[in-house]
């Protein structure tokens, strides 16, 4: 919780914390997303509104907007600002889907998909993470996300189907389950490869067929679960 002081001009010193922190939402946007080929304004609204410093560790809430990860603790991270956008852009999202993320993470890509998605859902494997994000998605109000604990490599079948899944850790391959709970139109977008090379991948399914596209290379954190890595795996 910040602490209010009042400042000479009449302003509490969190009013200004937090202009000073969307003024960098700002520079960020334009300078990391849109100059980059971010085109989809909807998702360059979202990331001007979600507080990203709120998602980060303190000691690394100077670097909240900088132009790479940032360790979250338990050998996570919390991605680049520029792949969680083109991640989200490539779902192609219109307002009324239901949303599946896979590691959740610091909960920052649920709260982007809380504001493009009607609900929500974000599976997290580690305990201790799960609860921090679900406690700062819930001061921020975000009704629409909801953040469990899981093997994401299953999905989350109770909930399916789902519109658009996007998964935030590098896979040996798709896990199947994942596919199956992909709705006929949905659009899934993950990481796929090995620990020194990976490409994003979105895939589309419609009428029963797959479809699977390259986007970019990327390097993301391994995918533990029952369709992933083993929780040994050397990264």
């Amino acid at each position: 919780m910040v602490r209010c002081i009042f400042m000479p001009n009449g302003c509490r010193w969190d009013e200004q914390r937090e202009k000073y922190f969307e003024r960098l939402r700002a520079h960020m946007v334009q300078t990391q997303l849109r100059a980059r080929g971010i085109k989809d304004e909807r998702v360059l609204k979202a990331f001007m509104e979600v507080p990203r410093h709120r998602f980060v560790l303190p000691e690394n809430i100077k670097e909240a907007h900088e132009d790479h990860p940032l360790p979250i603790g338990f050998g996570q991270t919390i991605s680049q600002p520029f792949m969680v956008a083109t991640m989200t852009e490539a779902l192609s999202l219109r307002g009324d889907e239901k949303a599946l993320e896979v590691g959740a993470g610091s909960g920052y890509q649920a709260a982007i998909l809380g504001k493009l998605c009607k609900e929500v859902y974000a599976i997290e494997r580690i305990p201790e993470l799960a609860e921090r994000a679900k406690r700062t998605i819930e001061e921020l109000g975000y009704t629409n996300v909801h953040i469990v604990v899981g093997d994401g490599t299953l999905g989350l079948p109770e909930h399916a189907p789902y519109d658009a899944i996007v998964v935030s850790a590098a896979a040996p391959d798709i896990p199947p389950a994942l596919i199956e709970q992909l709705s006929d139109g949905g659009r899934l977008v993950i990481p796929v490869g090995s620990q020194y090379s990976q490409v994003l991948i979105r895939v589309t399914k419609s009428g029963g067929r797959i479809k699977r596209e390259e986007i970019c290379a990327c390097v993301f954190v391994p995918l533990i679960g029952k369709y992933g890595w083993q929780e040994d795996v050397a990264w």
